[in-house]
């Protein structure tokens, strides 16, 4: 078995209402020095050794994510 994870994350160009939030809530709680803020999504999967990079890129881009307003990473990493 190996662990994988895919980060989503909105592209630069679309607007992160959840982001903008967070951004602005952080001063008000006593944190400062943070100038943006960017959520996104973390999977992490346990797929068997056989499943190739080409059919994890196909889930991330098929089923994790929304290629038209988000991009993703995909990577592989020890358990």
């Amino acid at each position: 078995m190996a662990r994988v994870v895919v980060d989503v994350m909105p592209k630069p160009e679309i607007l992160d209402p959840q982001g903008q939030a967070v951004a602005r809530a952080l001063p008000r709680l006593g944190f400062t020095g943070v100038s943006d803020v960017r959520q996104g999504k973390h999977f992490e999967l346990e797929v068997d050794d056989s499943v190739d990079d080409a059919t994890l890129a196909k889930i991330a881009e098929g089923f994790l994510s929304n290629p038209v307003v988000e991009d993703f990473v995909v990577r592989r990493v020890q358990s």
